[in-house]
Formats: C-alpha cells, structure tokens, sequence
C-alpha cells in the first residue's frame, strides 16, 4: 500500500489561537489514510499541541530569532528537503515567506490561507504587507479564506484570481459542547456565583486585537448604571495575553475585581460556556471567530463587534447583535438588553445552536480542506471522503 501525501504545514507559533486550533481540528478529522501531516514552527509551540489525537504528526520548531532572522530561509529549505512534503500549506503573512522556500526545494504542490490579520494591519492595507502577498502570489496554487470577508480581500486588494480562491468556514466539534446554562460546582472562586448572577463571557488570546480593555469598560459602565438591587452581573474572560495585567488593574483601580474572573487559558471552555448567559467578542479584527461558533454551539446568544467574519457569523435578530468596534457605550446597552430578556436570550441562543448543526460542522470544514488538496495533487476529486 502507498504511502498517504505529507503536507508540511507551516505556521508562526503553535500556541493557543483561533488559527491553531483550526489547524488541529483539521488534523484530527482527516483520516490517517487519506493523508500525514507535519507542523513546522517558525518560532515554537506550547503545550497546546497535545491536543493533536494523532501520534504520527511531526512538529519542528526553528526557534527564529526576533527581527529579521535570515537564518531561517537555510533551516526551512534543509527541512523542506528533508521531509520532501507533497504539499506545503503556509497560513497567514507570518508564515507565507516560506512558499519561495518551498519553491526552491522543489515542493510542487503549495497553498496558502489566510485566517484574520492582527494589530499591525486591522484592514489589510498596508503596502508594504501587500507588495510582499501580491509578489508571492504567483507562486501559490490555491488560496484558502476562513470568511468572505477574506476572500473579498484577497481578490480585490491582493489579485488572486477566483479560479484559485476557496472559502471555507472553521468547523465546531458541537458534540463537545452543550447549552444548558448549568452551573459546575467547583470551578469558580467562592461566591462568585452567590445570588445567581447573570454571567458575561468571553474567551481568547489577550491580545491586543482582540481589545478586552473595552469588555473591561463596557462591563463597568453596565454595573454603575443597573440597580443594586438587581440579578447580581459578573464577568469571565477566559485566556492569557498582554492585555490581561490590564484589564485587571481598571478592574481593581474600580474596586470591582471580585465580580470578574480572569483565569488565565483553560482547558475547560466547554464546561465555562456552559455557565455563562451571553458571549462578547470586543475584537478590532477578525477572521472567523472560533469562540463565537463554540459559543454559538453552547446555546448562547452572541455580542460581537461588527469586524470581518464577525458579520457573517452574528445574524442581528436571530442569534445576536453586532456593534460598532471600539464604542463601549453600544457595547454595554446590547449587552442590558439580553440582561433584561431571557425569553429572547434563550430563543437567540436556541437558534444559534441550529446554526452551527446545519452550517459549520466540523465534517463540512474537512470536506472543503480535502477538496483543495486533492485538486492541488490532481487527485480524483470524486472520491469518497474519510473523516476520522
């Protein structure tokens, strides 16, 4: 029997991220013998690689040096040629100087995906950023974008041709994810549940792009202006970044830190959307949101700041409402208005549920990867798919 085609995937840190754990999903779901994978790392990985299921999964990491480490284009050609990969797919800016590499090693097949832009470039139009994609993108065969909002952008602003373009949307494993707004015992700090609070979350990397700073104030603005005597409001922002030590010190400098939980990353967001009553995403930029679709799967009505794919995933009036990036005012009155109606909070969280079942399973997502690369290799498309 053949071996199954390598492709050598090739992204900037393998960490917690949105983009990071699409990739992992991806890998979990293709079927062993449909095709191997490796993971190269310009700079490294976390511990979050160890949610790979699969035992056969390379990952390198190059250690790159900050700034400009021209170092690197040597290493990544030596282990292009050494793992002689079918296939290289490289994701995001970070990463995409590594298809001239591929080029040079003789790498045949090449594709590259674009999952959201970060701080430095929020609209992708930074010339320099640009020139560099536009001179690149002779070289790739096919380009893949998580939303429409991507696509549009890679044509129109980029100029890669539509023939080449796929969209495909981020899948949700919803198995792993259960509405209920039930409560687990011993997960959150003492009292903290006491008087059966409406809980806000949110989870993330604590980057600047996501702009947690804005929850922070929205959050604040909301608990000065509701009734004292009122259903008690608290705050989660699962995740770990730059913006955490801030967002803690306006909360203390408010004197409201014990109403608000920041843990850190977990391993548990599954078990913590189940205790909350809405989700928030106070993002700059996006590109398809995987909070948003694990929260929409956990039955809850959405918050989301109206930026990239936020648009495509929050449907106004069915499933949440989307608000102007950067205004913490609109953020807190459409945040009230869930506060103040569970009927509606329950029927926009119950819709959003059926959504994710019927539009972004995580089948839906492998069969779209699979087609691109089976029609990069010139496989015959036609086959039936296996999906772990």
């Amino acid at each position: 029997m053949s071996c199954p085609p390598l492709i050598a995937h090739v992204i900037f840190h393998f960490g917690v991220g949105g983009m990071e754990n699409g990739l992992v999903n991806l890998i979990n779901h293709i079927s062993a013998d449909r095709y191997r994978h490796a993971i190269i790392c310009l700079k490294g990985y976390s511990e979050f690689h160890k949610r790979l299921n699969r035992d056969d999964v390379e990952i390198i990491a190059l250690n790159k040096r900050e700034g400009n480490d021209f170092g690197i284009y040597g290493k990544l050609y030596r282990i292009f040629k050494q793992l002689d990969p079918d296939i290289v797919h490289t994701r995001n800016l970070a990463a995409m100087e590594a298809q001239p590499i591929a080029v040079a090693a003789g790498i045949k097949a090449r594709v590259h995906g674009e999952h959201g832009r970060d701080i430095f470039d929020l609209d992708g139009k930074n010339w320099k950023y640009n020139l560099l994609r536009q001179s690149i993108r002779p070289l790739v065969h096919r380009y893949i974008a998580v939303s429409k909002d991507l696509e549009k952008w890679l044509i129109n602003t980029i100029g890669v041709s539509s023939a080449k373009m796929h969209q495909i949307y981020n899948g949700v494993e919803y198995s792993r994810f259960h509405p209920g707004n039930t409560t687990p015992a011993g997960i959150f700090p003492p009292g903290f549940l006491d008087g059966n609070p409406f809980i806000i979350g949110s989870v993330g990397r604590m980057a600047e792009v996501k702009n947690f700073p804005l929850l922070i104030q929205a959050f604040l603005k909301l608990r000065n202006e509701l009734s004292v005597a009122g259903r008690p409001l608290r705050l989660i922002i699962a995740g770990d970044g730059v913006a955490k030590a801030e967002c803690e010190a306006v909360l203390r400098s408010a004197g409201l830190e014990q109403y608000a939980w920041l843990p850190g990353e977990r391993n548990d967001i599954p078990r913590l959307m189940q205790a909350m009553h809405l989700f928030v995403l106070p993002s700059l930029s996006e590109g398809i949101s995987n909070t948003i679709l694990e929260a929409m799967a956990s039955g809850l009505p959405v918050v989301a700041t109206r930026v990239g794919g936020n648009i495509e995933l929050v449907l106004e009036g069915e499933t949440g409402c989307l608000v102007p990036s950067g205004d913490p005012v609109a953020m807190a009155g459409a945040i009230r208005e869930y506060y103040q109606d569970d009927v509606m909070s329950r029927r926009y969280g119950q819709r959003a549920r059926e959504i994710i079942e019927q539009r972004f399973s995580m089948h839906a997502m492998t069969n779209g990867y699979l087609a691109v690369y089976d029609k990069v290799l010139g496989l015959n498309t036609e086959q039936p798919t296996t999906i772990n």
